[in-house]
This record gives C-alpha cells, structure tokens and sequence, in this order.
C-alpha cells in the first residue's frame, strides 16, 4: 500500500462546550488547540452539542421561540414589498 495514501490517526479530544465533558478518541481530525491529557498529547475539538448535551439522549425538552423568528420574517418581507 501507498503511505501517502492514508491520513494519519491522530489523539484527538472532542470536548462538549455546554457540559464540559471529554470524549477521548483517536481520528484524523486536527485543531489548533492541543492539549497534553495523561501524557498524551490530544488535539480539542470543541463540540456546542454531543449526546451528553442533546435533547434526543438527554430526555429534555427545550422551547424554540419560534414567534420571534416569524416576526422577524414578516417585517423583513414587508420593508421589501414597501420599496416596490
């Protein structure tokens, strides 16, 4: 096999940001961030979600404000209809 064929596997932490909890994994994945975790060196990816954070695992419901998204939508259409 060629060996500039493959990517290389990396130590790679992908960290939740809402509950700060490390998943520790090797990927090919790379960051700027590096950070030594019991000797070895891990790339951080930063997640906003992850099944420790998500609604569907974690059993929580959460409110959308969908009225202030509508609103929005409305008064952005009829500025538009206004300058015909």
């Amino acid at each position: 096999m060629k060996a500039e064929g493959h990517p290389t596997l990396n130590h790679v932490c992908f960290l939740d940001i809402g509950t700060g909890k490390r998943f520790l994994t090797k990927s090919t994945m790379k960051s700027a961030r590096k950070e030594q975790i019991d000797g070895v060196e891990y790339f951080i990816v930063a997640r906003d979600v992850t099944m420790d954070s998500h609604p569907a695992y974690t059993g929580e419901k959460r409110l959308v404000d969908t009225a202030g998204r509508v609103e929005k939508f409305t008064t952005k259409f009829k500025r538009g209809a206004a300058k015909k």
